[in-house]
């Protein structure tokens, strides 16, 4: 049976509040309450792989310490713009 797609927008809103580290929920259910909703079937299948991720590795690759991924970077880089007060001073 296919989830509905409501419902797997709340599994990944909350998914996405639940991380492990207390920036990760910050920048990541942040993210997910501006852009889930908007985002097509294949975005929302992206962005559940991209939440398969660990957390030490997400906040490093959104707060630029490393280079995310190949296919994660553009994930990422819309991430990070709205994240740069969650992972550093904004400017």
């Amino acid at each position: 049976m296919t989830e509905p797609r409501d419902i797997r927008i709340k599994r990944l809103a909350m998914r996405s509040m639940r991380r492990g580290i207390k920036e990760m929920d910050l920048i990541l259910s942040d993210f997910a309450s501006r852009e889930l909703s908007n985002m097509s079937d294949a975005d929302l299948d992206h962005y559940e792989n991209f939440m398969e991720e660990a957390d030490l590795d997400l906040y490093q690759w959104i707060s630029g310490q490393t280079e995310a991924p190949d296919q994660f970077k553009e994930l990422v880089a819309r991430i990070s713009v709205s994240a740069k007060g969650l992972t550093a001073p904004r400017q």
